[in-house]
């Protein structure tokens, strides 16, 4: 069981407890509605949201999925009143916008942060997610060892964590993360999914929840951010140091049969992967085995013309599964 001296809940102003109230009823109508909305990339939003057509929302997609700007009569004036009150659209530059985008994964729909996400706490879902939520499930499927407990390290939206309580509802899971909004709306996406084994805690990796854990998810910031904002900086010479941080914190604290899944992104330099190879020099023990593949060879491509990427030749997205053997 999670010890409550080392694993506290975030503690919650009343005026937080409003927004949030006022988020699950949005994304209830959402819902209700048949919203739908696949994120894409960063660079893929822009181009789209350019065109001269998409200057304003016409429909919830464009103000909800695309982050567009829209005029006061979209909505009725009660919960006009109820979204302006709670912070969920305000307005910039003479036009009304959303703080916050709504993303399908399957059936669920996870609110996070409107774009662009230029925050130092900005809440990230997109093309990414989407990747580490086909890994979660196929490990899922594959798994026959009982899972007990489990772990989302950096939950963000708790996408990671929703998908392992709705496929394993006897499951005790931990949504963890250091940024206070991402834990918010990782508690209101769970309240929205009807979701009731699930609970959000704050935590640097796993520094403040204690005990052994039957799987352990992770899908850390890895690139190199000139703002080190945390949603996207991953530390070390090119994003990876986050990552081998949460392999070698990880480790031991898995149960017998207890796996790590790390979802992460490496930068591939002169046609060498930095990342395999620090991992392979922390899995020398033969109490572990563990699989690494590449998932996409070539994602954020835009980012090799940032500096510090000058001898970069790709960012790739990977998979590493860890299991304790004994």
């Amino acid at each position: 069981m999670v010890d409550s001296t080392l694993c506290s809940p975030l503690p919650v102003s009343s005026a937080q407890s409003r927004a949030d109230q006022a988020l699950l009823h949005l994304g209830r109508r959402l819902q209700a509605d048949g919203y739908r909305f696949i994120t894409p990339t960063p660079l893929t939003h822009h181009r789209v949201n350019a065109r001269t057509h998409n200057t304003s929302a016409r429909d919830m997609r464009g103000i909800f999925g695309w982050s567009r700007p829209f005029d006061a009569d979209v909505f009725e004036a009660a919960e006009w009143l109820e979204l302006q009150q709670s912070g969920i659209i305000v307005k910039a530059h003479g036009r009304w916008h959303s703080t916050v985008r709504w993303s399908t994964l399957g059936p669920l729909l996870l609110a996070h942060s409107a774009f662009p996400t230029d925050d130092a706490d900005s809440v990230f879902f997109g093309p990414d997610t989407y990747r580490f939520a086909s890994v979660i499930e196929e490990c899922l499927r594959q798994r026959f060892a009982p899972i007990r407990r489990a772990v989302d390290i950096g939950c963000g939206s708790g996408a990671g964590a929703l998908l392992v309580a709705r496929g394993r509802p006897e499951a005790e899971v931990l949504a963890v993360d250091i940024n206070p909004r991402a834990l918010r709306l990782s508690a209101v996406n769970a309240q929205l999914a009807e979701v009731r084994n699930v609970s959000v805690y704050h935590s640097d990796v796993l520094d403040s929840v204690d005990g052994r854990f039957d799987l352990i998810l992770a899908n850390p910031p890895y690139m190199k951010d000139g703002q080190q904002r945390a949603y996207r900086h991953g530390g070390g010479a090119l994003g990876e140091a986050l990552s081998l941080r949460i392999l070698q914190e990880a480790l031991p604290r898995l149960e017998r049969d207890g796996t790590l899944l790390l979802y992460t992104g490496v930068a591939m330099v002169d046609g060498r992967d930095p990342f395999l190879e620090a991992a392979r020099s922390v899995l020398t023990d033969d109490a572990f085995g563990w699989t690494y593949r590449e998932l996409d060879p070539d994602v954020f491509g835009e980012e090799l013309e940032k500096p510090g990427y000058e001898r970069v030749e790709r960012i790739a997205a990977v998979a590493l599964t860890v299991t304790r053997l004994n």
